[in-house]
C-alpha cells in the first residue's frame, strides 16, 4: 500500500518546540522531492518547507530560521523540526511527494499542531 504518515503533532505552548515525521511506504521513495504544508482553520493549504531530491531546503518566509526541513533515506522518512513555535502556526500539517513525469503526486493524512499562547 502506497502510504504518508505524519505524526509528532500535538498542543505546545508559545515558545515550544516538535518534531512531525512523514513516514512513506509502498513504492514512496522519500528521496523525491518532498514538502510539508499547512492548513489553518478558514484559511486555505499554505506551503510550508520543501527538500529536493538534491536535499536542496527551502522555507517560506514565515518560518525561516524557525522550521526546518530533513530526511533520513535510510528510514524512508521527512522530518519538519519546528522550533520557537507561534499561536499562529496552529494548523493542520500535511506531508506531500511531489508528482514526477513517471508518478503522481501524494499527500499524507495530516498532524494536528496546536500552540497555546
Amino acid at each position: 500500500q502506497v502510504q504518508l504518515v505524519e505524526s509528532g503533532g500535538g498542543l505546545v505552548q508559545a515558545g515550544g518546540s516538535l518534531r512531525l515525521s512523514c513516514a512513506a511506504s509502498g513504492s514512496i521513495l522519500t528521496t523525491n522531492a518532498m514538502g510539508w504544508y499547512r492548513q489553518a482553520p478558514g484559511k486555505q493549504r499554505e506551503w510550508v518547507a520543501t527538500i529536493s531530491s538534491l536535499a536542496n531546503t527551502n522555507v517560506t518566509s514565515s518560518v525561516k530560521g524557525r522550521f526546518t526541513i530533513s530526511r533520513d533515506n535510510a528510514k524512508n522518512t521527512v522530518y519538519l523540526q519546528m522550533n520557537s513555535l507561534k499561536p499562529e502556526d496552529t494548523a493542520v500539517y500535511y506531508c506531500h511527494k511531489y508528482p514526477t513525469r513517471t508518478e503522481p503526486g501524494y499527500w499524507g493524512q495530516g498532524t494536528q499542531v496546536t500552540v497555546s499562547s
